[in-house]
């Protein structure tokens, strides 16, 4: 399922009627099957970039265009459960019947079986976020939109969910889209990443390829990838500085 991103504008009006640009000329394209990774740092628009994705937002000039008969799939900042429902219950409540099999082999992948009669409270954040990947997953989605999934989790258990989700995209074919601003997740997960600008309003600064299958890549690409865009970051700091000057 192919994604098509096109935003030419997303402005925000204050309360004195004052309009605020927050997003500017966001342009990319998502093939059938293939991950996207939106790289910024914190508060440069990614959540707002999400929730027009998402359909959440639809005050914005440009188009977003979904392939026809496609089902979505999207894991927040926050896991969001209903926190008056046991695991099993907020797991029920968004899977499909037919996909009630499949919702209990991703349980067990997750290590999710022994927390089933749990109730949100209850659950560290890691074990919370695996409830809430599981929900999306559990919907067969053909498209996944992933904010911030493995935000303040420890850098093993993030690694081993990153592991588990990369496989189940890759044998499902989910096209996927993943905001984050932390570039080694950025770099196991995606085949794309869009490095969004740190000024406002933000804007697609560099766009970095991995050229090889997520799975083989090298430390040795990874390491000069990550140099790549780092060297970017650093640049547009340095521009940010002289334009203030």
């Amino acid at each position: 399922m192919t994604l098509d991103v096109s935003i030419d504008a997303k402005n925000f009006v204050s309360d004195n009627n004052r309009s605020k640009r927050v997003l500017n000329k966001i342009h990319f394209r998502l093939a059938d099957g293939e991950v996207g990774a939106i790289l910024g740092p914190s508060g440069c628009g990614k959540t707002t970039l999400m929730r027009i994705l998402a359909g959440l937002d639809q005050h914005f000039t440009g188009d977003v265009t979904y392939p026809k008969h496609w089902r979505l799939g999207a894991v927040f900042q926050e896991p969001r459960l209903l926190p008056w429902r046991s695991v099993s219950d907020n797991l029920k409540i968004s899977t499909p019947p037919e996909q009630e099999a499949y919702c209990a082999k991703l349980v067990e992948v997750f290590g999710l079986n022994n927390h089933l009669d749990f109730f949100p409270r209850q659950l560290s954040l890691g074990l919370a976020r695996r409830v809430a990947l599981v929900r999306a997953l559990a919907v067969k989605p053909d498209i996944l939109l992933l904010d911030e999934p493995f935000v303040s989790l420890d850098k093993q258990l993030a690694h081993d969910l990153i592991t588990e989700l990369s496989k189940i995209i890759d044998a499902s074919h989910i096209t996927t889209l993943l905001v984050t601003h932390d570039i080694d997740e950025a770099i196991i997960l995606s085949d794309r990443l869009y490095l969004l600008s740190k000024t406002t309003p933000a804007t697609i600064q560099e766009v970095f390829d991995a050229d090889s299958p997520r799975q083989s890549l090298s430390s040795e690409f990874t390491r000069i990838l990550k140099q790549k865009i780092l060297v970017a970051l650093s640049k547009e700091q340095i521009n940010e500085r002289d334009e203030e000057g």
